[in-house]
């Protein structure tokens, strides 16, 4: 079978790769402008292919605050509980006192370590498997909290990461202009994210301009959260994000939960349901506390959940229910959110764990036709894709964004089909991800990013300042 959309640039070819409508061998994918032109399978190596291995369609990172890459590791000592009500059994430490912890880190470092930290996170993103962020950027003022002379000063740090590491880029500035629910001023550990609508309005058109000669980049937007935007501020987000992403952080903790119900009486993602105009364009982050009614809720009005389980984990949020949701047809991606390890694998590896301790049962993401690795990869595929306003998936006319993994190793043997992605998340070791291409362009290799020495060298450089220099 030949597809073709027009003459390639070079060509991949692969022992096996997941094609929209399942395992093809043999395949050969022709590349031209950064895009799938031809697609062929059952057909013989040529002497000038290059490729090799199991082709999977590059995945979507659909949560992303980068310069917490850098905090990863610091922030696990036990600190004085913050979280009030609910059921917390676990000790006095929670997401508010981690919170705590990353105001004070961001006392450091200014738009170079910004950029060197970002860099290291999008590398080791495309190492790990994906190949488009969704960069939930809040980080816009100096570390006194005065603005920079271009209010995109930091969105451009990111843009010149992603142009340096090759990944793709769904941009997503965030709204932030409150401390909590009600519209209550701001606090001071807030004040490097703190903007209004003015402000905000500026940011996201230079955001645009700023992506302009980057390959396929999306611009969208982010009110940060409930707590952080006020209802006439949320109001004004989908004129703004044009026909982009919108993403907004909503019931990842319980105090949220019972914040958002003293404020308004209704429960976030309920509020949310009731008072925007969530369709497909939006994508729910967290989304932890639900009940039946609101995931069924998003569900309907075709909205993204953007799962992030090993930051969930590692900061104790807590479980979606994500079993019952993909059954009833609700749509997820997956996130790296805080940056505390990277991988595809990984994330869906904690996904499914988390639901089968929960539930106590095994294999609760596969269905009747896939197993649970094909199942968790297709729907966060799809979901991921949805979310950051592009296309996925290894067919003419999609960005030639391919993973090819190195199915020669020990836990690969014997194994085809969809037992491939199950023994890549459940038994192999990282470094099962051999090549990444993103948009043609082939940016890791033997396992490592074309660019990691210069890159990882900076960002030690950048990390030794911060850690090191005088706080703001």
């Amino acid at each position: 079978m030949t597809l073709q959309t027009q003459p390639v640039d070079r060509s991949l070819w692969f022992q096996t790769a997941l094609l929209p409508d399942g395992w093809a061998r043999d395949v050969r994918i022709g590349v031209a402008k950064g895009r799938i032109a031809t697609l062929e399978t059952g057909v013989a190596r040529a002497a000038t292919d290059g490729g090799g291995g199991v082709a999977l369609p590059g995945m979507t990172n659909l949560h992303s605050h980068a310069f917490q890459r850098a905090m990863a590791g610091l922030t696990e000592a036990r600190g004085p509980g913050g979280q009030t009500g609910g059921d917390r059994s676990g000790g006095d430490d929670d997401f508010w006192t981690w919170r705590a912890l990353m105001y004070r880190f961001l006392d450091r470092g200014g738009p170079h370590e910004i950029e060197a930290i970002t860099a290291l996170a999008f590398m080791e993103m495309l190492e790990g498997g994906f190949t488009r962020v969704c960069e939930f950027h809040y980080l816009h003022n100096d570390p006194s909290g005065a603005a920079y002379g271009d209010v995109a000063e930091i969105a451009g740090r990111i843009v010149a990461a992603a142009q340096a590491t090759g990944i793709g880029l769904t941009l997503l500035p965030v709204f932030y202009a409150h401390a909590g629910f009600g519209g209550q001023p701001p606090s001071h550990g807030q004040r490097r994210f703190v903007t209004d609508l003015d402000g905000f309005a500026k940011l996201v058109g230079r955001c645009r301009d700023l992506t302009a000669g980057l390959a396929d980049a999306v611009v969208g937007v982010a009110p940060h959260s409930l707590r952080a935007v006020a209802p006439d501020e949320l109001t004004a987000m989908p004129d703004l994000a044009g026909d982009g992403p919108i993403h907004i952080h909503v019931a990842e903790q319980i105090r949220e939960v019972e914040d958002c119900l003293a404020w308004s009486g209704a429960r976030p993602v309920e509020w949310l349901l009731e008072h925007a105009p969530v369709d497909a364009r939006w994508c729910l982050i967290h989304s932890t506390h639900v009940t039946p009614a609101e995931w069924g809720g998003i569900v309907d009005r075709q909205a993204v959940v953007g799962l992030c389980p090993i930051t969930e984990a590692n900061l104790g949020d807590g479980v979606f229910p994500a079993a019952d949701f993909a059954r009833a047809g609700g749509r997820f991606g997956i996130g790296t959110d805080s940056n505390v390890q990277i991988g595809v694998a990984e994330e869906l590896r904690m996904l499914e764990y988390s639901q089968r301790l929960t539930l106590r049962g095994r294999a609760v993401m596969a269905d009747a036709q896939r197993s649970t690795g094909r199942a968790l990869y297709a729907r966060a595929l799809a979901g991921g894709a949805q979310a950051g306003g592009a296309q996925a998936g290894l067919a003419p006319g999609a960005p030639a964004d391919i993973v090819a993994l190195d199915v020669e190793g020990i836990a690969f043997a014997g194994r085809g089909g969809d037992a491939v992605l199950d023994s890549w998340i459940f038994g192999a070791p990282r470094g099962a991800v051999r090549s990444v291409w993103r948009a043609g362009r082939e940016v890791v290799t033997a396992g490592r990013h074309v660019a990691r020495e210069a890159i990882e060298a900076r960002y030690r450089q950048a990390l030794a300042r911060i850690l090191d220099g005088p706080a703001a």
